[in-house]
């Protein structure tokens, strides 16, 4: 009787193992689907439509945007004139930015709304509502500096606009760029904002803008609207 006892109760701790190590066996199952699920999920954020973009994957995003959309030259429309642009590859994450901003037509609701006399050019922003509300739709995203040795702040150097207070990483605005129109440059800005393009023509545009009348905060009297588009 004692034997079949033991026996019994051998056969119930073995039952016990292995519904134990059946358990086991799911729950690592299980985890394995939750971080496929999870790695899955998130591709899905970068290679659905383009409107998936926010503060949560800004980096993800564009570096995936920029192996798909490898363009480098844009020009910049004005009443003065047009201005082409040169975009860095080796700084990725802002130049897929611009290309994306400027595919989705962005700036063409944007002004040239700083210009500073003998120093920079500034543009992308304005006070229409089709501008906030991109600006909304996106979570005024900001983007991680890209600090090159050899892209200085040099004579028609294109750069990203940031917030000084309040920044201690030096976050860039993805909206907000602008151009050194100073001859001899404006390398008290190295390594503070990124560089990541420069003027290839149009410097005589530049000119003409910078001999506009300006108002105390270095706006425009007379509004400059721009267009941007890409050209390969």
């Amino acid at each position: 009787m004692k034997s079949f006892y033991k026996i019994v109760f051998f056969l119930i701790i073995i039952s016990f193992y292995q519904c134990n190590q059946e358990k086991n066996k799911k729950e690592k199952t299980l985890e394995v689907k939750q971080i496929k699920d999870l790695k899955k999920k998130q591709e899905n954020i970068i290679t659905k439509p383009w409107d998936s973009l926010n503060r949560f994957n800004t980096e993800a995003f564009l570096l995936e945007y920029g192996k798909q959309n490898q363009e480098t030259k844009v020009l910049i429309k004005t009443k003065f004139g047009n201005i082409k642009l040169l975009l860095y590859k080796d700084v990725p994450i802002h130049r897929a930015n611009f290309i994306f901003l400027t595919k989705i037509k962005y700036f063409n609701t944007t002004v040239i709304y700083r210009v500073a006399k003998n120093f920079v050019i500034q543009g992308g922003n304005s006070d229409n509502m089709y501008t906030q509300k991109q600006r909304r739709k996106y979570g005024n995203y900001l983007m991680q500096p890209e600090f090159r040795n050899h892209r200085k702040h040099k004579y028609g150097a294109l750069a990203a606009a940031r917030q000084w207070e309040n920044n201690p990483n030096k976050l860039s605005s993805p909206f907000e760029f602008y151009i050194v129109h100073k001859r001899s440059g404006a390398h008290h800005l190295d390594n503070e904002h990124t560089v990541f393009g420069e003027v290839i023509s149009g410097f005589d545009v530049m000119d003409r803008i910078s001999k506009v009348k300006v108002g105390v905060d270095e706006w425009p009297i007379e509004d400059i609207n721009m267009s941007i588009e890409i050209l390969n």
